[in-house]
């Protein structure tokens, strides 16, 4: 019988201030179905909204400056491009130290303070938005401030995995990352509607009007037109209060997973502190982008965070210690890179989409009085805000999909399958690209555009489902939760490095080649995979 320190029921949950399960043993049938499914169900279903509205703050950069873009905040276009960079390599280098927070503080704690902590970006970033007189520096340290949404991935699937037997991990956390990653839909629909209308009334401030048309779900909207861009932040405010109540008196601490999570102050302080050197270590590589290569400057961040985590004093230490042996695993590193692949791509192209949409599809070549081609606006272009949802719609919808499909077939062959679809798509995306910038009537190429992009997105969709497949069958219950944590974290860095290439290849007038050097990648994944899974005298068989 599950039952907190406090004895507090059959529950484990009566007592809402000490909600310790003691005992906590999934791989026996007859506690599974006798209460282990109701608690790991009840978990589940605040930790997905939770996480839903982590990854709509930590992204929420895309749509926004989308929108900065056309109320003419006075920001250059690669600057732009930088924000949504700077949340991701914030996002994806928080996730290295969540990845140890269940072990240590607990998932009930975690996952409360975690979630309590994004009202601090939503809140700034409306008040930022409210004056488009705003210090670039200010938004980039919000945009800092809202990776702490990215990292919540990492504690939050984590926690998840604990819950559920390896028999159901492809459902476990199938479910909770792919409704999970429903947040950048979320966001990426939410967002261009809530700027339309005065949400707060005389709260938000007054409307700005736009410079240039934009767009939502349900339309175009016309240049002069009021727009509450800074309804972008608080709107998550609305969740995340409520959210954070459930997650304090809904959820729970296995103490299997975590022996001694202390008292809730105790917790927090350790949450707090292994988010301290995350934070600091992200601005190390924010400056670090400045002054070395991109892919200098990254390993070197995920490097001294590691180093920085090993030197914490106290009782954190040894557990980070014991944690660490994942290093050791060779699994980790290859199932790192094929997290890479499905998960780096998902959302590496949910950051970037956006933008790239609005650059490459609103300009076209035209001739000039000497006849050499120019580029000029497009008039007629698709809006961003209005088809850019789409994509992370699809990938997210088919990822618990992924995982049911995994635990019947094995995850290393979908991961197999989707590697060649993710492959072809790539080339034949940059080819697109390649020919909409340097076209005419770019509107034409739109169609095809958003097609392929969606294929990827449904491809790595289903690729996050089968690496979470592998990864739980791969690795005991001890390790489990700090690899899915760290393989995160490594992939999370495409939402910096997808935006960062693609800004780049963009304004060098050359967008295939991002493409394309996605595409190269892949294929390597392809070797990896089988290699490891797949291959005759493989070290583990499709896992």
């Amino acid at each position: 019988m599950a039952r907190t320190a406090a004895d507090a029921g059959p529950l484990g949950v009566k007592d809402k201030t000490n909600a310790d399960i003691e005992h906590w043993d999934v791989e026996n049938e007859d506690f599974w179905e006798r209460e282990g499914k109701r608690v790991a169900t009840r978990n589940l279903w605040i930790s997905i909204p939770s996480l839903l509205i982590g990854f709509a703050v930590w992204l929420m950069w895309g749509m926004i400056t989308t929108q900065m873009k056309n109320l003419g905040f006075p920001f250059s276009v690669d600057q732009l491009f930088t924000l949504s960079a700077i949340a991701g390599l914030s996002g994806a280098t928080l996730r290295i130290p969540a990845s140890f927070m269940i072990k240590i503080a607990g998932g009930r704690n975690t996952v409360f303070l975690t979630t309590a902590l994004l009202m601090i970006p939503a809140l700034g970033t409306g008040i930022a938005l409210m004056n488009p007189g705003t210090p670039f520096i200010v938004f980039q340290a919000l945009a800092l401030l809202s990776g702490i949404g990215g990292g919540n991935f990492a504690c939050s699937m984590s926690n998840i995995s604990a819950f559920y037997p390896k028999s159901k991990q492809g459902y476990g956390l199938g479910m909770n990352a792919g409704l999970g990653n429903f947040g950048v839909t979320t966001m990426q629909v939410l967002i261009p509607l809530v700027m339309t209308v005065g949400l707060f009334g005389a709260l938000a401030g007054d409307p700005m009007q736009l410079q240039s048309p934009s767009g939502t779900l349900i339309g175009r909207i016309e240049a002069g037109t009021d727009t509450w861009i800074q309804n972008a932040g608080f709107i998550w405010l609305v969740f995340l209060i409520p959210l954070a109540f459930a997650g304090w008196y809904g959820m729970n601490n296995l103490k299997v997973v975590t022996p001694n999570p202390g008292s809730p102050l105790s917790a927090f302080g350790k949450i707090l502190g292994l988010y301290g050197v995350g934070m600091l270590t992200s601005v190390v590589g924010v400056w670090a982008l400045g002054l070395l290569n991109m892919w200098v400057a990254l390993p070197l961040t995920i490097v001294l965070t590691v180093v920085l985590l090993r030197l914490i004093p106290g009782d954190i230490k040894p557990n980070i210690r014991n944690q660490f042996a994942i290093f050791n695993n060779k699994h980790t590193w290859s199932m790192t890179i094929l997290y890479i692949l499905t998960f780096g791509s998902f959302i590496g192209f949910s950051a970037a989409l956006p933008l790239s949409i609005s650059v490459i599809f609103g300009n076209m070549m035209q001739a000039g009085a000497d006849g050499t081609l120019v580029r000029v606006v497009n008039p007629d272009a698709p809006s961003a805000l209005t088809w850019a949802w789409m994509g992370p719609f699809v990938g997210a919808l088919i990822r618990p999909v992924g995982g049911w499909i995994s635990d019947r077939m094995g995850g290393s062959i979908v991961t197999q399958i989707i590697s060649v679809i993710m492959v072809v798509a790539s080339v034949a995306t940059g080819y697109v690209m390649m020919l909409a910038y340097n076209s005419t009537d770019p509107n034409t190429y739109f169609p095809l555009f958003l097609i392929l992009f969606i294929v990827m997105f449904a491809a790595s969709g289903i690729g996050n489902g089968s690496t979470f497949r592998s990864i739980g069958f791969i690795f005991n219950q001890q390790q489990k939760g700090p690899v899915l944590g760290w393989t995160s974290a490594v992939a999370a860095y495409g939402a910096f490095i997808a935006p960062r290439v693609m800004g780049e290849q963009i304004q060098a007038g050359t967008p295939e080649l991002a493409m394309y050097g996605f595409a190269v990648f892949y294929a390597a994944c392809l070797f990896v995979n089988w290699w490891f899974y797949l291959r005759k005298n493989a070290y583990i068989k499709n896992p």
